[in-house]
This record gives C-alpha cells, sequence and structure tokens, in this order.
C-alpha cells in the first residue's frame, strides 16, 4: 500500500512527463481534489515534538510515557498512542545501558602458587 503524500509525488512526476492532472490522477487512483491537500498533524505536533526532544535530552534515561507525563504538566494531554507516534517521528530513543567494566573491590586478588602442594583441587 503506498501513502497519500507518496501518490500525490506519483501525480506530479506523470504531470512533468507530459500528461494532464486529470488524467494523471484517474491512472493512479488518486482524488483530485486531495492533490492541493495539506497536513494539518505537521504544524499541530511541531510544537509538542520539540517539548519532547527537549524533555528528552534533559532525561535521557525516560521512555516516552515518563515524558508524556511531562508533557501533559505542561498542558500536552495526549494519549500514549500519540505520544509514542510523536516519539518515533522525532527519532528519539533511550540509549541502550553500557555493561559495566569489572569493577574491583578492596580485596587483593590471590597471589599465584609459588611452591607444590599451595592449590588444592579434588580430581575425581
Amino acid at each position: 500500500m503506498v501513502s497519500a503524500p507518496a501518490r500525490r509525488q506519483q501525480v506530479a512526476y506523470a504531470c512533468g512527463r507530459g500528461l494532464s492532472t486529470r488524467r494523471a490522477c484517474a491512472l493512479l487512483s488518486v482524488a483530485r481534489s486531495a492533490l492541493h491537500y495539506a497536513p494539518v498533524m505537521a504544524t499541530k505536533d511541531a510544537p509538542v515534538v520539540a517539548s519532547m526532544v527537549s524533555l528528552s535530552a534533559q532525561y535521557p534515561r525516560y521512555g516516552y510515557r515518563r515524558i508524556q507525563v511531562f508533557l501533559e504538566r505542561q498542558g500536552y494531554v495526549m494519549s500514549a498512542d500519540r505520544a509514542w507516534r510523536l516519539w518515533r517521528k522525532a527519532g528519539l530513543q533511550v540509549p541502550r545501558k553500557r555493561p559495566r567494566k569489572g569493577l574491583t573491590t578492596g580485596r587483593p586478588r590471590p597471589l599465584p602458587p609459588t611452591a607444590a602442594g599451595q592449590v588444592w583441587a579434588l580430581v575425581c
């Protein structure tokens, strides 16, 4: 399935190649009224995404659910699905936890054996 913006681009390409708009829309099964549609959600979501990006930079270990709580406190009330959609659209993600290096304790390491009979092992 091809998205609506992609179909509009296909019609624009066909028109650029010499087809009329009416004929290109008929061939590609696109409504002519859809050609001049300007998406509203992009402008509506812009301040929310900007706040989400700044909050995720401030709290890098918080995911979209916790950031959604902060956004609700700022006045942007939204569902978890919308928060997830905007989170992915902005390309945000919680960074992976890096494994910690082997931490040494205050205990010294055992010394290697210097003579026979210092290391005992049970051999079956």
